[in-house]
């Protein structure tokens, strides 16, 4: 075998595995579930760890195999709560990102919404006023190539956590990416993510 051969191995090896415990565990980091993949197989070198577009393939394939229409209808039931919540922010542009844009969410994943607004404590005052309850954190996402620390509100819900990133309205113009170098952040409008419910 020669060592490309065995270097990709290796690399579908850990993919599959930490898709594994994606799809079981709940875990959404792509890097913590590649490291502990390689961890369990006993892969010391991180050199070799797969891509995200590998772990996706690999999750998408294990959720067909094993988890069929449970996974489906989870889905539908997240983007669906995603839709209810775009509606009632409407004002602030939201955007669906993330697990369950994408269709690997799993089944404690959390709504990943992004607001763009020229006004960040509005979101705060229309929970308030909404008597609607939350945490509140931040997140670093790059726009651009502007690094930013953004205000999170963390929403509990019956079915699943809502994450609202609050952004400023000139940034819907510019890729978002959670590092200088990453991949940029796949983002839907409310119209999208409809169409993603009428067609399953």
């Amino acid at each position: 075998m020669s060592r490309e051969r065995g270097r990709d191995d290796t690399r579908r090896a850990i993919a599959a595995h930490a898709a594994r415990l994606m799809a079981q565990d709940g875990i959404e980091d792509y890097g913590l579930a590649k490291r502990k993949a390689a961890k369990l197989l006993g892969i010391p070198d991180m050199r070799r760890l797969p891509g995200n577009d590998e772990v996706d393939a690999a999750l998408r394939e294990y959720r067909d195999i094993y988890q069929g229409e449970v996974h489906n209808q989870r889905i539908r039931q997240l983007r669906a709560r995603a839709a209810q919540a775009m509606r009632e922010l409407a004002d602030f542009d939201p955007h669906l990102t993330g697990s369950v844009l994408s269709g690997i969410a799993g089944p404690y994943a959390v709504i990943h919404l992004q607001l763009f607004t020229d006004n960040p404590k509005a979101v705060e005052l229309f929970l308030i006023d909404r008597g609607i309850a939350y945490k509140t954190g931040q997140n670093r996402l790059y726009a651009g190539q502007e690094l930013r620390v953004l205000p999170v509100f963390s929403l509990q819900g019956e079915d699943a956590e809502i994450e609202i990133t609050v952004l400023d309205a000139r940034d819907i113009r510019v890729p978002v990416r959670a590092t200088a170098e990453g991949r940029v952040i796949d983002r839907a409008r409310l119209a999208a993510v409809e169409a993603l419910l009428q067609k399953s």
